[in-house]
């Protein structure tokens, strides 16, 4: 059982930053696809951004490319979301997810893939 933990959730205003964590209790393999995904009140989950623990290839929504970057930290177990220029649309309570089956590839903002999530941590973003 992995266990994952995310933090760093805040209100900011337009144009501000935030970093999200994600602390796995353990990575399975390092070969897992670690992915962050939010919710928003009324709205369907939708995909954020995925890295592959093992190749660090990263993936993103078209909606957040060029202002969000997944990393990891392996010693740590930890995935991150850095999320820059930060829009009143990015308002959701964001998910950390693994899954330990195989690397992230073209489903990686598919849920239903994903093994182990988080609780979440809240990111509201006032205009």
């Amino acid at each position: 059982q992995v266990r994952l933990k995310e933090s760093g959730g805040d209100s900011v205003q337009a144009g501000g930053s935030l970093r999200l964590s994600c602390a796995a209790s353990a990575y399975i393999n390092n070969n897992e696809c670690m992915g962050w995904f939010r919710q928003a009140p009324g709205k369907e989950r939708e995909g954020v951004a995925a890295i592959s623990t093992g190749s660090g290839s990263t993936y993103y929504a078209d909606s957040v490319k060029g202002r969000f970057t997944i990393s990891q930290d392996i010693a740590k177990n930890t995935v991150y979301l850095q999320m820059n220029n930060l829009k009143p649309e990015d308002t959701a309570m964001y998910y950390c997810a693994a899954s330990a089956l195989v690397p992230c590839g073209g489903w990686w903002y598919s849920g239903p893939m994903y093994n182990y999530w988080g609780q979440g941590t809240q990111v509201t973003v006032s205009s």
